[in-house]
């Protein structure tokens, strides 16, 4: 021990860095297997199966691992609850800028960069003179990410949120539009769709080009977390 300490305070003055660290990098190693896990968890056993998209669940993984480790790296004392939300707020003004990310993909990200930076600031630190440890425990930081994880089953559960999926349809015929003929309109476009519809909104009406803006609610659990629900243009 007292060879690395040698060489800890070589290096230190020489350059401004120590070749190890015991203590950090075990505390390092042990908050990112935690992260790590609970995230994956997270991404690939609530969000993934409702959505199938791959692409969200490897950029949710390697987005959190990133913030992982940027805070955890970062000077603990300079790092406090200001610079922590001003990540949020990055990621808020960006909503990556060359796609429109689904509030369902937002707010899984924004969860799991909460997570990451739990994970990364959870530590805990000796004061000498008081002779006590102040920080954060194993046990804490393991149930602070299990209520993360708790609280995606629980909104992912069907038994507490509705699992009816929706779809806007422009409509090309508004002389099934009024309430009176509401029958006939379920009838047409459960035909059209092929879809078992629960519930009809009529919106914006085009007397001109004689076509109206639907939308259908119905119950088909291939078509949970559809990601494109909410498109109403073709994409370049």
């Amino acid at each position: 021990m007292d060879f690395f300490n040698d060489i800890n305070y070589q290096l230190g003055n020489m350059i401004g860095l120590t070749l190890f660290d015991p203590q950090h990098f075990i505390s390092l190693v042990m908050r990112f297997a935690i992260n790590l896990g609970v995230v994956c968890i997270i991404a690939r056993c609530f969000y993934f199966p409702r959505s199938k998209r791959r692409d969200y669940m490897f950029i949710f993984i390697l987005m959190s691992a990133s913030i992982f480790l940027l805070v955890s790296l970062m000077e603990g004392d300079g790092m406090n609850l200001g610079a922590a939300m001003g990540l949020f707020a990055i990621f808020g003004i960006m909503r990556f800028r060359t796609e429109a990310v689904p509030i369902r993909e937002m707010t899984y990200l924004f969860m799991l960069i909460a997570v990451s930076v739990v994970n990364a600031l959870g530590r805990a630190e000796y004061h000498p003179k008081a002779d006590y440890w102040d920080g954060f425990g194993l046990v804490t930081i393991i149930f602070v990410n299990l209520i993360f994880i708790g609280m995606a089953w629980l909104f992912e559960s069907s038994k507490l949120v509705s699992t009816l999926c929706s779809k806007y349809i422009k409509y090309d015929n508004v002389a099934l539009i009024t309430p009176d003929k509401r029958d006939e309109l379920k009838a047409d476009l459960e035909k059209r769709t092929g879809l078992h519809i629960l519930r009809i909104e009529v919106g914006m009406i085009d007397y001109l080009k004689d076509s109206c803006l639907i939308r259908i609610y119905y119950d088909e659990p291939k078509d949970r977390g559809n990601s494109i629900e909410g498109v109403m243009k073709m994409p370049r």
